[in-house]
């Protein structure tokens, strides 16, 4: 397996709404391995579904046939701006509609500021190469991508170790087991920092520890 490390730099503020406080909606520190998958063009969406629904465990699991993944983001040097927002109504005529989900119509944004950093991993079964620019986030806001390095693991460890990426404990293969971890509560899915663990994994050459099998995992129902 091949593990290349990226850094996303932000060119355009980035919000999405992780946490909800009255009419403030605040953006987490933390990229969701979700959307990265999506932004950078590895997994698709339909324009338009019924009720605004994501459709993940549909769209996600065919990269497993690929052995092609992505981790979540940790954040490196970041910044906040504070913005108000509010979408017109442009509606010609009245009709009783539900609402899309998790789009708000007016209120405060906490949004990651330009120049913000973040650092991720792409595992891959071939020498995949990201594309340098993204888009991503509630205003499709655009972001550099870099590879910062980039190196062929083909043995596999077992034993305990501290997991150099944040996860996805969905994500997580059966046989490795969490000892302790720094929750990042998130939606939809809170993703874990700093975890112990124990089972089987890569060992990077400078030291760096990634759980082996990781693989978009999603539980029945």
């Amino acid at each position: 397996m091949r593990i290349i490390r990226c850094q996303l730099c932000l060119h355009e503020n980035l919000f999405y709404a992780t946490r909800e406080i009255g009419r403030l909606y605040e953006t987490g520190r933390y990229l969701h391995n979700y959307g990265l998958t999506y932004a950078l063009g590895l997994a698709t969406s339909a324009y338009r579904s019924a009720g605004s629904i994501p459709r993940y465990a549909e769209e996600l699991p065919v990269l497993n046939d690929r052995q092609l993944y992505v981790t979540p983001a940790r954040p490196g040097m970041v910044a906040y701006e504070l913005n108000t927002f509010k979408y017109a109504d442009n509606r010609y005529r009245v009709k009783m509609e539900p609402g899309s989900r998790n789009t708000p119509s007016f209120g405060r944004a906490k949004e990651l500021a330009v120049g913000s950093e973040f650092v991720f991993s792409i595992i891959s079964a071939a020498d995949w190469q990201p594309p340098k620019w993204v888009r991503l986030g509630k205003w499709m806001s655009k972001a550099a991508v870099e590879v910062l390095a980039s190196e062929e693991v083909t043995s596999i460890r077992q034993g305990a170790y501290t997991a150099a990426i944040p996860l996805n404990p969905l994500d997580l293969p059966p046989d490795s087991h969490l000892l302790a971890y720094d929750l990042i509560s998130m939606p939809p899915v809170s993703l874990l920092d700093n975890a112990q663990m124990n089972g089987p994994h890569y060992r990077l050459s400078n030291g760096d520890c990634i759980p082996a099998d990781l693989a978009y995992r999603f539980p029945a129902g």
